[in-house]
């Protein structure tokens, strides 16, 4: 049972940042492909809590839900420092 919860958050957790690099790819301005970026915390969680189901508590847990803090605290900061430094440049 674990393990089929956990294949299938990290099933959606993979889904979700091919969606993302897809997104990337597809869009045509640089501010556009800051927002599908942002996608890809969602998918870090995802992930992080699919280790967690198989892992629980343990070492490896434990530095999935540290990395996960991480990309949530720190993703929205790289998105807006992207985003003003492309609007600095001019370049759109």
């Amino acid at each position: 049972m674990r393990d089929g919860v956990a294949i299938a958050l990290l099933a959606g957790g993979v889904a979700v940042q091919l969606l993302a690099c897809l997104g990337v790819l597809l869009m045509r301005e640089p501010l556009d492909r800051v927002h599908y970026a942002g996608a890809c915390t969602a998918a870090a969680l995802l992930v992080a809590a699919a280790v967690l189901v198989r892992d629980s508590f343990s070492l490896i847990g434990n530095k999935a839900i540290v990395l996960a803090g991480f990309v949530l605290v720190t993703a929205p900061v790289l998105a807006h420092v992207t985003a003003r430094a492309i609007h600095l440049s001019g370049k759109r």
